[in-house]
């Protein structure tokens, strides 16, 4: 049985809602079954806080073993590199969270905030957040990038904003039972971050034939006009669909990359910047010569049933 601990810095606890509603596998499945033992979460935890305290003690003192250090929400290391702005009974939590992670055999960032330093690290920064091993796109957070937990891992990072449920239980069920995660140039686990969110997104057909909705409320895709960056992010969100039912895509909400380091990006979310008639973000592996060269050709190619998408069959 994997020790648990998971330690919010600078969250909005959307990781957590999202932890409670994973269900392949459940995070009670995992208690039950005997695969964690969680030693404290601040929405699951029935010990007074200040049992919390005594927790970390021993786990600095090598008392109590920590398998996994879950970690959600930015580093806050302002005011001038104090972290004073997020403490825990007068010590600033990146000081916390250091000395738990050089005990843990895991460290795990859960969400982008924890990873890449998220919506709290966009400028202008005010309390100077960043991430467990990142700052945005840059290699080395609150920890260097040459750092490892007793597992020889670097911080393992399950972005996004939130975390997709399953992700999270998946991961943690996969290193409570010590099976290897390979992870990918941003340290994420390649199994659930290895294909974009363009791929099954049920407007896939509509981008293939240049068919780009300019309105919200169509079929279209939305990635033309109004800033859906699905086909340049990486995650599982049309794949594994969310409460099984659906995605943003599904839904007609452009996708925001929030897995990725620079989320959220500068500007309007909702429009595509372009240079001329082609987006500056080109989908993932796609040239921008190829790419002006076949949309011109799927627009002309386009079946009428796609041309004529909002007319009633």
């Amino acid at each position: 049985m994997a020790t648990l601990l998971w330690l919010q810095t600078g969250a909005c606890s959307g990781d957590t809602m999202s932890l409670l509603n994973a269900d392949s596998p459940s995070v009670e499945s995992l208690v039950r079954g005997g695969s964690l033992d969680i030693l404290w979460h601040p929405s699951l935890s029935a010990k007074p806080a200040g049992a919390l305290g005594e927790l970390i003690a021993a786990i600095e003192a090598g008392t109590q073993p920590l398998d996994i250090l879950c970690v959600e929400g930015s580093m806050i290391t302002g005011p001038y590199g104090t972290g004073m702005f997020d403490s825990y009974r007068g010590r600033a939590k990146i000081d916390i969270t250091r000395a738990l992670a050089a005990r843990a055999r895991h460290v795990v960032a859960v969400g982008t905030c924890s990873a890449f330093g998220g919506i709290p690290a966009a400028p202008p920064n005010p309390t100077d957040c960043t991430g467990l091993q990142f700052d945005r796109e840059q290699p080395g957070g609150m920890l260097p990038p040459e750092w490892r937990s007793a597992s020889g891992n670097p911080v393992i990072n399950l972005a996004g904003c939130p975390v997709h449920p399953n992700t999270i239980t998946r991961s943690l069920a996969l290193l409570a039972q010590d099976q290897p995660l390979e992870l990918d140039f941003l340290n994420r686990p390649r199994a659930f971050f290895n294909s974009t969110v363009h791929q099954g997104c049920t407007r896939n057909e509509y981008h293939e034939y240049d068919i780009e909705e300019k309105d919200f409320g169509g079929r279209g895709c939305l990635f033309f006009n109004l800033g859906c960056q699905g086909p340049n992010t990486l995650a599982n969100c049309n794949s594994d669909l969310w409460n099984r039912r659906s995605s943003k895509t599904r839904a007609g909400v452009p996708c925001f990359g929030c897995t990725s380091p620079g989320f959220p990006r500068d500007g309007d979310l909702f429009r595509t910047e372009k240079i001329g008639a082609v987006p500056v973000a080109l989908p993932l592996g796609v040239s921008r010569a190829h790419y002006m060269a076949y949309k011109n050709l799927a627009h002309a190619a386009a079946p009428l049933r796609i041309k004529n998408r909002d007319m009633e069959t």
